[in-house]
């Protein structure tokens, strides 16, 4: 009897059904299938190269050890092989103007967006990615600096919008009132249901403009935004309006990242009105200013490829 030499010392993870080999190698992560996983064998390969293997993109581990342009190779590849299939992706401490635009050119389907400290992408960057994500369901932005007008052009842009968050890091400055992003939010995000606002500088005024102009609200997430008083009848009107409610005072601990104050000696980020938090600075350390952190210039000129 001839035996098939092949088959029988082929590895027992072979016999999976490619669908179940599919599953398991998708808890993998991005950069595990393309640096490892892609080239144990030609079954894992055939299946690595299917575009439905690539619908969702997440690059949050590993990436301390490689350097941004390898990272945005990665990533280039991982939205080739989608092949105009990816619905969500999440980048995390990396990311640039042309990576964004790179994926929203390629990813016409794309649903959800969500990015980490992502200092290289600017505001104007992100208002033109979004311009060819009509189908954008979730943008979910931490540690990102936007103006008002890319706010405005993402809910233009984004008319499907649902979840938003646009959330900031804590320093210790003086407070300063903020209401822009606020209303930005109000008069081009109607349909949002969910919207997450840790550490932004918003007044009552402010909430009351959200209030008024999304009407489908559901749930919004207000911790440490301290210049909002939610007693008397704007508290009310949020109890009455919103089924989940997160308070400036409420407990972080179940945050994904540090909400604590931070100290920031060099922090110089320039405010609409022309003068910074750190000229405001006073001796009484009981005062806090919440933030944006980013690397990006408004003097930097963006490059789409």
């Amino acid at each position: 009897m001839e035996v098939d030499m092949e088959n029988l010392f082929a590895p027992p993870w072979l016999e999976l059904p490619p669908e179940i080999t599919s599953t398991i190698l998708q808890k993998l992560g991005t950069m595990e299938i393309l640096r490892n996983a892609d080239k144990v064998c030609t079954t894992w390969r055939r299946l690595c190269q299917d575009p439905a293997m690539w619908r969702v993109i997440n690059m949050r581990d590993n990436v301390w050890d490689m350097l941004e342009g390898d990272l945005e190779q990665i990533c280039r590849e991982a939205v080739d092989r989608s092949q105009g299939q990816l619905i969500d992706i999440n980048l995390e401490y990396f990311g640039s103007d042309s990576l964004l635009y790179y994926i929203a050119e390629r990813s016409p389907q794309l649903k959800r967006l969500r990015l980490l400290c992502s200092y290289n992408v600017s505001g104007e960057g992100l208002s033109a990615a979004v311009k060819k994500c009509t189908l954008l369901e979730e943008l979910h932005l931490y540690h990102i600096l936007i103006s008002k007008e890319s706010i405005e052009t993402i809910g233009r842009s984004c008319r499907a919008l649902k979840s938003f968050k646009l959330n900031n890091q804590v320093f210790r400055h003086p407070c300063i009132e903020y209401d822009e992003e606020a209303i930005g939010i109000a008069e081009n995000m109607p349909k949002l249901r969910n919207l997450q606002l840790v550490g932004n500088k918003m007044t009552n005024e402010g909430l009351e403009a959200i209030l008024n102009g999304c009407p489908n609200l559901e749930s919004l997430d207000l911790r440490r935004c301290f210049n909002v008083n939610l007693g008397g009848d704007v508290g009310k009107r949020c109890s009455q309006q919103l089924i989940y409610l997160r308070r400036p005072h409420d407990s972080t601990e179940d945050y994904e990242l540090d909400a604590g104050m931070h100290d920031c000696e060099s922090f110089d980020e320039d405010y609409p009105s022309g003068f910074s938090d750190i000229d405001l600075i006073s001796d009484d350390d009981d005062y806090y200013e919440f933030s944006d952190v980013s690397n990006y210039s408004g003097d930097e000129e963006m490059f789409f490829e």
